[in-house]
C-alpha cells in the first residue's frame, strides 16, 4: 500500500484508533488536512518532493526568520523577473517577423562614427518605429505580469494597490528611459557589426531586462516595504510625540499612521503564518499516516512496537500542527474580517 492509498483510505485502522484515543483531534480530522495528490504518478512524485522540501524550509524559517525572509524574497523576485524576461524575448523574437522594417527613426538621432554612422537613439529604433513599439509592448506586458506576482507572492503586500501601481509605473518609465539610452549605444554597434537579429533580440532582452531587474529590486523595496518595520517606526514616532507632549493634532495624526501601519503588518503576518501552518499540518499528517502504513508492514512484534512508538510521536506532532493551524486560521479570519 502506498502513502497515497493510506491517506485516501475511508476507515481508521486499529493502530490509528489506539494512537488517537486520548486526543481531541482524530485520525479522520488529520486526514482532512491533507491536500489530495494528483492521480498522475509523474506529477505526484514532484508533489511529494515539494511537500518534503516545505518541511525542511519551514524548519529553517523557524531557526532563521530574518535570513529566510530575505532568501524567500530574493528567490521569488529572481524567478518572476527571469520569467517575464523570457516573455519579452519571445515577443521580440516572434512579433517583428510580421512587421515591416523601415528607415531609422527616433530621437535624438546622433550619428556614432565608431559605429559606422549608426545613430544613437533613445526613443525609436534603427529599424523603424515598428521595432521600437514592439519592444515597448513586450516590456509593458511583462511588467503587467510582473507587478501582481511580485506584490502578492514575493512581498505579500497589503498596501494600496493603486498607489503602488502608480509608483511602479513611474519607476518603469524612468528605468525604460535609462535602459533605452543604454541600448541606443549598444544597438548601433551590433547593427554595424551585422549581428543576427535573433542575437540582437537576445542581447536587448538581457541588457535591458538585466538592468531593469536590478533597479526594480530596490524599487520594490520602496513600494513594497516590510510592513512590520514600517509599523515599528510609526509606533516609535508616536511614542516619541507622546513622551514630548507634542501638539495633540500631531499626536493624533501619528496615532492614525501607526494604527494603519499595524493593520497592514497584522495582515501580512497572518497571511504568511496561516499559509505556513496549513502546509505544516498537511505534512505532519502525511508523516503520521506513513508511519501507520509501516506498522502494518512490520514482520515482528519488536519491530511493530518500535514503529508504534514512532507513530505515537508522529501523531502527537500532527495533532499539535493541526491545533496551531486552527489558531492561525482564527487569527487570519479575524484580521481579514472573515470571522
Amino acid at each position: 500500500m502506498t502513502e497515497d492509498e493510506v491517506v485516501s483510505s475511508e476507515s481508521v485502522s486499529a493502530d490509528e484508533q489506539s494512537v488517537s484515543a486520548d486526543s481531541s483531534v482524530t485520525a479522520d480530522e488529520l486526514r482532512a488536512q491533507i491536500k489530495p495528490l494528483s492521480s498522475n504518478g509523474f506529477v505526484r512524485f514532484f508533489q511529494n518532493l515539494y511537500r518534503k522540501w516545505l518541511g525542511v524550509w519551514y524548519g529553517f524559517c523557524d531557526k532563521h526568520p530574518k535570513l529566510s525572509d530575505l532568501i524567500y524574497k530574493v528567490v521569488f523576485f529572481f524567478v518572476f523577473s527571469m520569467g517575464v524576461t523570457i516573455w519579452q524575448y519571445i515577443v521580440m523574437a516572434v512579433v517583428p517577423l510580421a512587421l515591416p522594417k523601415t528607415a531609422a527613426v527616433g530621437w535624438p538621432m546622433i550619428p556614432l562614427a565608431a559605429a559606422g554612422g549608426r545613430s544613437f537613439i533613445i526613443f525609436g529604433d534603427e529599424q523603424g518605429w515598428a521595432m521600437f513599439i514592439c519592444f515597448e509592448i513586450a516590456v509593458f506586458t511583462a511588467q503587467c505580469i510582473n507587478f501582481p506576482l511580485q506584490r502578492n507572492i514575493t512581498y505579500r503586500s497589503h498596501g494600496n494597490p493603486y498607489f503602488q501601481a502608480m509608483w511602479y509605473f513611474i519607476g518603469w518609465v524612468l528605468v525604460s528611459v535609462a535602459t533605452n539610452a543604454l541600448w541606443g549605444v549598444a544597438n548601433a554597434f551590433l547593427l554595424h557589426w551585422n549581428v543576427p537579429e535573433l542575437v540582437i533580440g537576445l542581447a536587448k532582452t538581457v541588457l535591458t531586462g538585466g538592468v531593469s531587474m536590478v533597479v526594480f529590486f530596490f524599487i520594490f523595496m520602496i513600494i513594497f516595504p516590510d510592513n512590520n518595520a514600517v509599523a515599528k517606526r510609526a509606533k516609535k514616532k508616536y511614542d516619541n510625540l507622546v513622551a514630548k507632549n507634542a501638539d495633540p493634532e500631531k499626536i493624533e495624526k501619528a496615532k492614525v499612521a501607526y494604527e494603519t501601519a499595524q493593520i497592514k503588518a497584522d495582515k501580512s503576518n497572518a497571511d504568511k503564518e496561516y499559509a505556513k501552518a496549513k502546509s505544516q499540518a498537511s505534512g505532519k499528517a502525511m508523516r503520521y499516516f506513513a508511519s501507520v502504513d509501516r506498522i502494518q508492514k512490520a514482520k515482528t512484534d519488536e519491530e511493530k512496537a518500535t514503529l508504534t512508538e514512532k507513530s505515537e510521536k508522529a501523531f502527537s506532532e500532527a495533532v499539535e500542527a493541526v491545533k496551531v493551524k486552527n489558531e492561525k486560521e482564527e487569527v487570519y479570519n479575524r484580521v481579514f474580517g472573515l470571522a
